[in-house]
């Protein structure tokens, strides 16, 4: 629902925010995982089996909440990108981005025009209160949003400092797994080569003065990735969370 961006107050404030990816698609876990302190909730629309009609009830089960409903979108797509920000989501998280055509064109999915080409449908969507905050809640655009895209390819990573310069993209988001796939390398993050091109990536962020974000893989933790300047940590998801507490809880059993 309308509210406050949090997550980019957290930002502005130069606080790091960690985030829980939501794969489960259950309101009770979600609700749990929010009140358990994250600051961010992303909806994994990529990866996950979550429908429209199931996110909505994710984000009303956070609503009481002070952790940001961030949905990743499955693809650069202006059609999903307006269904998903019409829902509610406070910030969108765009995978694949691999240029700087490819990233005004996620700017402009999050966009009315004439900046823009999302539909104007503002006084009916959940996103405004279905139109008892329609008014404030384009006021508010487009700093009541958070446009995210990925870095997950070595094309990306050559690409960074146009995709970067592009206005209207808030973070970029090193996606570690995809980058170290995209290298013939997948899953070897601490491979010295992988180091230095999530390196790369890194410095060429900062010193675009964007916000970053990343995800902690083997060799690098939360803690790490804060002190290299990350702004937004993503290491767990609710079926880790409730994979390795079972594990654990066996294991301690003699199992």
């Amino acid at each position: 629902m309308y509210g406050r961006n949090r997550l980019r107050e957290r930002l502005e404030a130069g606080e790091t925010s960690v985030g829980c990816w939501i794969h489960m698609c259950s309101p009770i876990g979600a609700e749990v995982v929010a009140l358990a302190g994250f600051d961010m909730v992303v909806l994994d629309h990529e990866h996950g089996p979550s429908d429209f009609l199931n996110t909505i009830s994710l984000m009303q089960a956070i609503s009481a909440t002070p952790a940001t409903p961030v949905v990743r979108v499955p693809w650069n797509d202006a059609v999903y990108i307006k269904r998903a920000l019409d829902i509610g989501a406070r910030g969108i998280v765009i995978p694949s981005v691999d240029n700087a055509s490819q990233a005004k064109a996620a700017v402009a999915a999050c966009r009315y025009p004439p900046d823009g080409i999302r539909g104007s449908a503002y006084g009916l969507v959940r996103a405004s209160d279905y139109g008892f905050q329609a008014e404030r809640y384009v006021a508010d655009l487009p700093a009541g949003l958070l446009v995210m895209c990925q870095i997950e390819s070595v094309t990306a990573v050559g690409n960074i400092e146009e995709i970067a310069a592009v206005e209207g993209v808030d973070v970029l988001f090193v996606g570690p797994v995809d980058l170290s796939a995209s290298m013939g390398i997948m899953g070897k993050t601490q491979a010295p080569e992988f180091i230095e091109m999530r390196s790369r990536a890194e410095k060429a962020i900062k010193a675009a003065g964007k916000w970053m974000g990343g995800l902690a893989v083997a060799g690098d933790s939360v803690p790490a990735m804060r002190d290299r300047g990350y702004d937004i940590v993503t290491g767990v998801s609710d079926i880790s969370l409730l994979r390795d507490a079972a594990v654990a809880h066996l294991r301690a059993l003699g199992r």
